[in-house]
């Protein structure tokens, strides 16, 4: 797994991903897509030029075009614009209070559940965001995936409400209240229905004992792997109460490498688990087996994608990511006096 040592005010990333089965991948769309989606969201002025320069860095339209390699150019855009959603909702609620961030969720599950009903005048722009994006979407989705997206998406924003009761109380959760929170705050739920935009799966194959806990080996990896590389930014913020590496710490009594440890080793049980349990998938169908084959190489995927995007992108490590990506050495900021 490599090592995770911390000497004075460095410490190294753990190599989880090292020998995971699937490469890095893009789809072929993505520049032509991220401009179309950049292009839409920034029509709703969502932040100061400040903001959106620090937002357009992260570039979230390469994360989707890593995690979605195979989709055509439409269902690629839903998945550019869903990933919009998902931060532009992360960043109006991450330092808001329980009720606000409850007020915010209301009104975009409200939109979600009627694309194409016009936003009242004057309420937050979240509303009209989900609005457009959802209306969009339909249009290259079976009613299958919609249905699936309008439930998982209602459980993240729900359990977002719930991260910020947390902050509101300054509560430090124990490992296990964490992992069952942050398994929805992650938003790996919606993330994994572009997938199967164009499927038809039935409720039994998708709610499958054996599929569901593929699902969720794959989003511990994915939880393990962000919070490794969101730690540095959030603990120099104060706001590293929501993630894996504080909680460790907290509760095993541990160092910050000793909590490196943790989790890379909790990473590798989930990666052994889940390449594992694929062997024993049950049998439906040819055609249900297809797509349920399909189906688990995306979520086997989007580990390596989301690997990928941590240091692609200037999300968590500027423009030094691809060169911590290959030493692995991060220096400990101070944190921030406010």
């Amino acid at each position: 797994m490599g090592s995770c040592t911390i000497s004075d005010s460095f410490f190294q990333l753990p190599r989880t991903v090292d020998g995971w089965p699937w490469a890095r991948q893009i789809n072929p769309y993505y520049a032509e897509v991220k401009a179309d989606s950049a292009n839409w969201f920034r029509s709703f002025n969502a932040f100061g030029p400040k903001a959106q320069a620090a937002f357009d860095l992260c570039d979230f339209s390469l994360l989707a075009s890593l995690a979605y390699p195979k989709l055509n150019k439409e269902q690629l855009r839903t998945g550019c614009d869903m990933m919009m959603l998902f931060f532009v909702f992360d960043e109006y609620t991450d330092d808001k209070s329980a009720s606000v961030v409850e007020h915010y969720a209301g009104i975009v599950m409200d939109a979600l559940h009627h694309p194409e009903i016009p936003r009242p005048v004057n309420e937050c722009l979240l509303g009209e965001v989900a609005r457009q994006f959802w209306a969009l979407a339909v249009k290259s989705s079976s009613p299958m995936s919609q249905k699936r997206f309008i439930q998982t998406f209602a459980r993240y924003t729900a359990a977002v409400v719930e991260q910020a009761a947390d902050r509101d109380r300054k509560h430090v959760r124990s490992i296990e209240e964490y992992m069952y929170l942050r398994r929805f705050t992650i938003g790996a739920e919606p993330s994994y229905i572009p997938l199967i935009l164009s499927m038809d799966l039935p409720d039994e194959v998708i709610d499958h004992p054996a599929i569901v806990s593929l699902s969720a080996f794959v989003t511990d990896m994915i939880i393990f792997d962000n919070d490794i590389c969101s730690y540095n930014k959030e603990q120099a913020a104060g706001d590293d109460l929501h993630n894996i590496l504080t909680i460790v710490m907290k509760e095993k009594n541990v160092s910050l490498e000793g909590a490196l440890a943790w989790v890379a080793q909790h990473h590798k049980d989930a990666a052994q688990a889940f390449l594992e349990n694929w062997k024993s998938l049950p049998h439906w169908s040819p055609e249900i087996d297809s797509q349920v084959e399909e189906y688990i190489h995306g979520i086997g995927h989007w580990v390596r994608a989301n690997d990928c995007w941590n240091f692609e992108s200037g999300r968590y490590f500027g423009r030094d990511g691809l060169e911590i990506q290959k030493h692995r050495t991060v220096r400990l900021a101070a944190k921030k006096l406010f």
